[in-house]
């Protein structure tokens, strides 16, 4: 089977923030979730120290104040910018490539028969590390599963190198022998549950499994797993992006909403970025979803609201998006309610060109909106907006701790003095 390698960046919201910001080197650094919520990132210090994957602000305030935990909120147009800029070095080193993930890429290294890969993943990290400062891990293997599980390997254990092989029988064998089935990629909890009821504690052992006894267990799905496991490519390389069934923007709020006003700008912002993702696609949206709630962890009344609009004609145009969301949302909102959170789903999605005719609609043009798109990405998000959305949004999520976007915004780019 031809190799295929998985790089992953080390921490990667963490590593992003540390090539702008030299002073958090050596640090332990949090990136937090959307509205500030909970932990997503942590740094090889924030993870010394105890700080968990997923667990919320509120309870980690004792632990940064004693320790002097740097706490940042999450910047994901640097994030996503800085994705590209990885993806674009890595493009070097094998003509099929697969963005997995924000942070994890898988490479096609058919045809390297003979090359020292270990060698060769090597000067790939030097190159990432060089062109885009940000640390990285890789896995080989001779399917996606192993190259999965070999960068995980990597990255738990400094005597590779950041680099584990597993084209290399004799380092799988004694890797799977060793490694908990529940980390094997594609393996839940439910189902790890299952293996471990029949005596199956290791990924050897998973490998080792009757394929009839793995689809009994877990279906065709941890069949395949067992196959990958053997070293039998289950899984093709998605070189290409799969099509949209549906595009959803939800948010919670900065702080909770009473009235009804604000609510409609949200959802008018969110129906507009939607729009903005379907345009970039060449598509259009022929059903719009809205919907609303409060905060069940808090105390005090409880309602949750959704209303669902046909959009006819078909439209990704963010007029016809944010006026069918704020009719949504006027017809789910209810007085007396403190709404913590909304969003805005579209479905039934098809090419721009492959629209149902309809005899008595006035089809928009699609040059207004193109320059929309051209002037927001020029000048930022938001500089042309729907009136609906309003200015000055008290629904914004918290983010008291953002860094600049050093790299998209023209006006946040570091200065160098000499």
């Amino acid at each position: 089977m031809p190799p295929v390698a998985l790089i992953d960046g080390n921490d990667f919201y963490v590593s992003c923030e540390r090539v702008f910001d030299r002073r958090l080197a050596g640090m332990p650094v949090l990136v937090l979730s959307n509205n500030d919520g909970c932990a997503i990132s942590r740094s090889a210090e924030a993870k010394a120290l105890g700080v968990g994957m997923g667990e919320p602000t509120f309870r980690l305030r004792p632990l940064v104040r004693r320790h002097g935990i740097r706490v940042l909120s999450s910047n994901y147009p640097l994030y996503g910018d800085m994705s590209r800029r990885v993806n674009e070095a890595l493009a070097g080193f094998s003509p099929a490539v697969e963005a997995y993930s924000i942070d994890e890429t898988f490479l096609d290294l058919a045809g390297f028969d003979g090359r020292d890969l270990w060698a060769y993943a090597q000067d790939l990290r030097a190159t990432v590390r060089r062109w885009t400062g940000i640390p990285t891990c890789v896995g080989l293997g001779p399917t996606k599963t192993l190259a999965k599980l070999g960068n995980a390997v990597a990255k738990k254990n400094p005597a590779f190198g950041g680099v584990c092989d597993l084209t290399d029988e004799r380092v799988r064998c004694a890797v799977l022998r060793a490694l908990p089935v529940g980390d094997v990629w594609g393996v839940g909890p439910a189902t790890r549950r299952k293996l471990e009821g029949v005596g199956v504690t290791t990924a050897g052992g998973l490998a080792a499994l009757d394929p009839k006894h793995a689809r009994r267990l877990g279906t065709v799905v941890l069949e395949r797993v067992a196959a990958e496991l053997r070293g039998l490519a289950c899984l093709d390389l998605d070189l290409l992006p799969a099509a949209r069934q549906g595009v959803a923007v939800t948010r919670s709020f900065g702080q909770p909403l009473h009235d009804l006003a604000p609510v409609v700008g949200a959802v008018a912002a969110f129906a507009t970025k939607a729009g903005e993702k379907l345009r970039a696609q060449g598509l259009i949206a022929g059903q719009l979803t809205a919907f609303l709630h409060t905060d069940r962890h808090r105390q005090g009344p409880q309602h949750h609201g959704s209303r669902t609009a046909r959009l006819v004609p078909m439209t990704a145009d963010a007029r016809d998006l944010a006026a069918a969301a704020g009719r949504c949302v006027e017809a789910a909102y209810r007085q007396g309610f403190a709404y913590a959170k909304a969003g805005v789903i579209l479905d039934d999605l098809r090419l721009a060109g492959q629209a149902p005719l309809d005899l008595f609609a006035r089809p928009r043009s699609d040059a207004l909106m193109r320059a929309v798109d051209a002037i927001n990405a020029r000048y930022g998000r938001g500089t042309v907006r729907v009136a609906s959305m309003g200015f000055g949004a008290a629904w914004s999520p918290r983010a008291a701790h953002r860094s600049p976007a050093y790299t998209t915004r023209l006006k946040e780019v570091p200065r160098v003095r000499a």
